[in-house]
Parts: structure tokens; sequence; C-alpha cells
């Protein structure tokens, strides 16, 4: 009698590696498969407005250029490249809305914070973002979860700002149109480039 296999604990990627998921190396991540993963997951759960999902890839575009714009002292281009990449594990874990990580019975916090080193880290970044730039990173991902509930997700100004800090008085707000996937891919993989990932 043979013993059970374990499950099946690896992605297979269109560049052809294979990611396990709880044992994550950086050999095994490619920029093409965070784009089109993220191109391809809805924020909101797809409870948007608009012809086309509003994708995590143009969340993280969103972010990136909050943070730029919020920060103390300005962003180096590492430090904007972080701001990209702060949620590139959703590209094999998917988006859970907030309310549904708190349910799951899963250390998934873990699970997304090893599979976030290895990812930075193939991409020549510290494993860990100091804590400092996570505090900026999490603030510009509010404020763009306000812009994105209020414009997308059919939240009032008045209820968004139970759930998310409003953003700072001077801060331009941004007009938010869901892209095609094609097209959120390309902006994602050009800004990456731009950063020089």
């Amino acid at each position: 009698m043979s013993a059970k296999q374990p499950a099946r604990a690896w992605q297979r990627m269109l560049s052809g590696r294979r990611l396990d998921l709880l044992d994550p190396t950086p050999v095994d991540i490619e920029i093409e498969d965070i784009a089109h993963g993220l191109a391809r997951v809805a924020r909101w759960n797809g409870q948007t407005k608009g012809e086309h999902a509003f994708s995590v890839a143009q969340h993280c575009l969103l972010v990136e250029r909050i943070a730029a714009d919020i920060a103390p002292a300005g962003l180096t281009k590492e430090g904007r490249l972080m701001a990209l990449l702060h949620d590139a594990p959703e590209y094999v874990i998917g988006d859970l809305i907030s309310p549904f990580k708190r349910a799951v019975g899963i250390n998934y916090k873990s699970l997304e914070l090893k599979l976030q080193a290895a990812i930075h880290i193939r991409f020549g970044l510290p494993a860990k973002p100091s804590a400092e730039l996570e505090k900026l990173f999490k603030r510009a991902d509010l404020i763009s979860a306000y812009h994105e509930a209020t414009q997308l997700a059919g939240f009032t100004h008045e209820e968004a700002k139970k759930h998310f800090p409003l953003p700072p008085p001077g801060l331009k707000t941004p007009r938010l149109i869901p892209l095609p996937t094609q097209e959120a891919q390309a902006a994602f993989l050009e800004r990456f480039r731009k950063l020089g990932g």
C-alpha cells in the first residue's frame, strides 16, 4: 500500500516556471508572469463600474504614483519599484478582499510575505521594505482604495470616509478608467522597466 501523495503546492506559469507557493524561490519568478497575472486579477472582486475590471496591475501603478506624491522626502527608484510590486504576490494568490482575509483559516499573511520576499530578491530589492516604506505603501494603498471605492465600487464619499483615510489636501485626484487586460499588462511592464526593474 503506497503512502498518499502530498497535494500539489506549485503553480505552472506561462513562462514555463513552476512556482512553489509554500516555498517560493526567486529563480522561479518572471516579471512577465507577474504582469500577466496582475492584469487579470480584479480589484473589489470585480464589483466595479466599467466595461473592464479594475485590475491589480492598475492598482499597483496607482499606488506607486501616490506613494511618490506623498513621500515626505521623495522616493528613490528602488522605493518606487517596491511600491509598484507591493501587491505582486497576488499574481498567483489572487486579491482577497480584507474582510475575507480575516475569515480565512490559514496563515495567509505568512504565505504572502514569503512570496513577496522572493519577488523582491528576484529583482535585486531588499527582501523586506523598511518599516518607514511599509508605512508609506500602506497609506498610499488606502488612499488608492478610497479613490477606487468612490469612483468605481459604488461607495459614497461619506461611506468611504468611514473605511479609508481621506486623500491629503492638494493631492491630485486621479481619474480611474479600468483598462483591458492587455493594456494594463503593458502599462505595468513599461513602468517596471522605466524604474530599472
